[in-house]
This record gives C-alpha cells, sequence and structure tokens, in this order.
C-alpha cells in the first residue's frame, strides 16, 4: 500500500454517481421520463436528472468485469477470522476500512440530504468521502447552492474531497477556483475529474479537452493539498495514468468502465438512446484500469467503477487498489436515511472480511497482490 507523503499535507465527475430502484422510462429504452426535474423558474435541473437516471437498472453497463476474476479458496487459512485487520491510510489519515464513498452529488435539494447521510455514515464507519462536481456552487455563491456540499461538520474526522471538472480549466478556472473549492467544504484533496465521452453526450456539454494536462499540472504545483484525477466510469488507460504521473499527479482513480454507463444517462437526457447504446461499453474495464494505474511507483490508486460488494472490493485491492470507490452501492440508501447507508457499508466489510479470511490474508498488505484466476464468462 501507497501511503502519502507526509510532506504534502491535506488541508465535476459531473454529479458523479459511479457507479437502483425505478425503472426506464415510459417507452422502455433508457430515455429521460417527462418527471425529470425542473428548478423554482421551471429550468432543467441537470444535478436532479442525473440523481433520478443513476437510479434506473437500464442506466447500470450490466458487464460485471470483476466477475471474470476468482481468488483461490485457501481451506486451511490458518487465521482467526475475529484477527484480520481492514484499517489502512489514506491522505496520512487513518482509515477503518479501505472504502471512498465516491464523488457523487450536490447542487440541489435532493443531493443535501443525499450528501447529509453520505457523510454521517462515512463519519460513523471510519471511510473517506467525496463530493459531487462544485462548479454550481463556484458559479452561484449563494448559502442554499454551497450548503448542499458542506458536510465537514458531519464528517470531521475522516478524509474529504472537493470536486470540479478538470476542462473548466479552458472555460475560465483556475488555481483560484480550485482552491475556493476545497475551502468551501474543508475538503483534504481535491478530485479533478476527466469526462470527455460524458460532455461529448450531454446536451449543455463541455467540450474543449485541449491542453488541459499543462493545467492540471500547474494546480497540482500550486494547490495546498494533494490533487486527485479520475475519470468518470470510463476508465484510465496506461497512456493516461503516465501523462498524468508526469504532470505530477499522485493518486488516481480509474472509475473504470462496468459501472453506470454516463452515455445512457446523457443520452437520455438528450432524447437519444440509440447515441447512448452505441457508447454504453466505450471505455477501459476496471481491473484492466487499476493495473495501468497501480503500475505506476509511488502512486495512489484508487479503484472504482462497477464495484458492487465486499468481494468486489477484495479483488479491487489484489488487483493493486490501494483503497476502493463505491457510489451506487450507497446511493439509495443514502435517499433514504443515515442508518440505511452505514448498514450496506457495514455489510460490504463483513463480505471483504469473509473474503480476506476465506484466502488467508490477515490485513490489506497481505491482500495485495493475492493471485487471481481469470475465469472464462
Amino acid at each position: 500500500m501507497c501511503p502519502y507523503p507526509d510532506a504534502m499535507k491535506p488541508t465535476d465527475s459531473t454529479t458523479l454517481i459511479d457507479d437502483s430502484v425505478s425503472d426506464v422510462g415510459p417507452s422502455g429504452d433508457g430515455r429521460a421520463s417527462e418527471a425529470l426535474s425542473e428548478d423554482a423558474a421551471g429550468q432543467r435541473d441537470r444535478k436532479a436528472e442525473h440523481i433520478q437516471l443513476a437510479l434506473r437498472e437500464h442506466m447500470q453497463l450490466g458487464a460485471r468485469y470483476f466477475d471474470h476474476y476468482a481468488f483461490e479458496h485457501r481451506a486451511l487459512p490458518e487465521l482467526d477470522m475475529a484477527a484480520v485487520d481492514l484499517s489502512t491510510s489514506f491522505l496520512s489519515q487513518q482509515l477503518n476500512a479501505p472504502l471512498l464513498v465516491s464523488c457523487m452529488t450536490g447542487g440541489t435539494p435532493e443531493a443535501a440530504a443525499i450528501n447529509r447521510n453520505l457523510a454521517i455514515a462515512a463519519e460513523e464507519v471510519g471511510v473517506a468521502i467525496g463530493v459531487g462536481s462544485q462548479r454550481k456552487a463556484i458559479e452561484d455563491p449563494s448559502a442554499s447552492a454551497r450548503s448542499t456540499f458542506q458536510v465537514r461538520h458531519l464528517a470531521p474526522s475522516v478524509p474529504l474531497l472537493a470536486n470540479l471538472g478538470a476542462v473548466q480549466l479552458n472555460y475560465g478556472y483556475d488555481v483560484a477556483q480550485c482552491r475556493e473549492a476545497v475551502e468551501m467544504i474543508g475538503a483534504d484533496a481535491l478530485v479533478l475529474h476527466l469526462n470527455p465521452l460524458q460532455e461529448a453526450i450531454q446536451p449543455e456539454g463541455d467540450t474543449n479537452f485541449s491542453h488541459l494536462l499543462a493545467k492540471i499540472a500547474k494546480v497540482v504545483e500550486e494547490l495546498e493539498v494533494p490533487v486527485i484525477v479520475k475519470e468518470i466510469g470510463m476508465g484510465m488507460s496506461p497512456t493516461v495514468a503516465r501523462q498524468l504521473f508526469d504532470a505530477g499527479v499522485r493518486v488516481i482513480d480509474t472509475a473504470g468502465l462496468g459501472g453506470t454507463s454516463w452515455a445512457r444517462i446523457e443520452a437520455a437526457r438528450a432524447d437519444d438512446a440509440a447515441l447512448g447504446e452505441l457508447f454504453a461499453d466505450w471505455g477501459v474495464p476496471t481491473p484492466d484500469s487499476i493495473a495501468a494505474v497501480s503500475a505506476l511507483p509511488d502512486t495512489i490508486t484508487i479503484g472504482s467503477g462497477g464495484v458492487r460488494n465486499g468481494l468486489d472490493v477484495g479483488k479491487a485491492i489484489a488487483m493493486g487498489a490501494d483503497i476502493v470507490g463505491l457510489a451506487r452501492p450507497f446511493l439509495q440508501g443514502a435517499t433514504e436515511s443515515a442508518a440505511t447507508v452505514v448498514a450496506s457499508m457495514r455489510r460490504t466489510l463483513h463480505e471483504l472480511r469473509i473474503c480476506m479470511f476465506c484466502v488467508g490474508a490477515a490485513d490489506l498488505e497481505s491482500l495485495a497482490g493475492t493471485p487471481l484466476v481469470r475465469r472464462r464468462i
């Protein structure tokens, strides 16, 4: 496991939901229904639409790339399951388990309740948490917009991640806005998310991704907290992972292919389901993305994208992830209560503990590098 250097002291995934309860729209083809949200002025509310659509089963890719791999069962683990240690460190802070509540949402009343419940749960269980893209709060500095992201008082002792879309560095943003996002929520790090496919399909997308790498490098150099770069569900290739490393990025979140399809979500919003289906499986599967990022030296790998249970978490760590991000498994619970999210987290950790016990791994260091067998599916 790769701890973040102590010297780098901690201080838009557009409304990312990585990663379901309701069905697809009336047509059954994944198009947005007439019930999608509008704001008080009668304008379409993109943030609320993302939440509603991400809860629909059809917006999941359907591929289960982690199922292509299996651990070798150890009938004699030589281990007391009660002694399995899930603890780790992240951004120089101790976690009870190697989980990150991936960046999801903010900027709407629905998002405020979701973030509140996620933060309370993250604090109780002792895991890290990120918020959704704060662009809306940067451009609308009203207390009502900003408060939907401000959860530090609910999660005072765990790592909290701010979040902006990297592409906004080509639309007037600079280090000042990045710093503002961090200070707005008292964050320990800033996530810059990469989402070219989402922006290309999104009706109001920003698609100028030219010369971004140098601007990311500038933020890394000048911002007072660590910068994490992530995809939002299409993964990191070896080429991009190396480019980010060479630009100074030392924490990379894979957000690989296998979970929520942002191609489908944005195509539904654009009433163009066929386009969403064409690009639904575009990207780098999460296991391949973890391999690409974890091959870099002195880099923290956050494995995310289609992680749905504790066994997936165990596989991600064995593949090279240092911590593992989940979003959709906690989203529905977060629309209900913090207690529901806590129960889901504890279930995930119970599953991880069983996995580690049955491969004879007493701690995460032992689990890392445990061989996985490729299955034929």
